[in-house]
């Protein structure tokens, strides 16, 4: 997954600082998402699925599929405690 996210990331032509202002997060963190040093939230990977308009199954390598599938209206995600 952590390659994937680093190779779409550079396909945009996009820096580390830009991807973090986009998901609200400091670079260090998105670095440590690109690494694998911290994993990414399930929110972050549905943000980043709909950046990239891929499925998360793609960005977690289930899948050589970029094409997302149909989406529905915007959901909101809720993580239980």
């Amino acid at each position: 997954m952590y390659r994937r996210i680093r190779d779409l990331r550079e396909d945009k032509d996009l820096k580390q600082k830009d991807l973090a202002k986009h998901l609200g997060c400091s670079q260090t963190t998105y670095s440590d998402y690109e690494t694998g040093k911290i994993h990414v939230p399930l929110e972050t990977l549905i943000e980043l699925s709909r950046f990239y308009q891929t499925s998360v199954d793609y960005l977690l390598d289930l899948t050589d599929e970029r094409k997302p599938y149909p989406r529905h209206e915007k959901r909101q995600v809720k993580i239980c405690p």
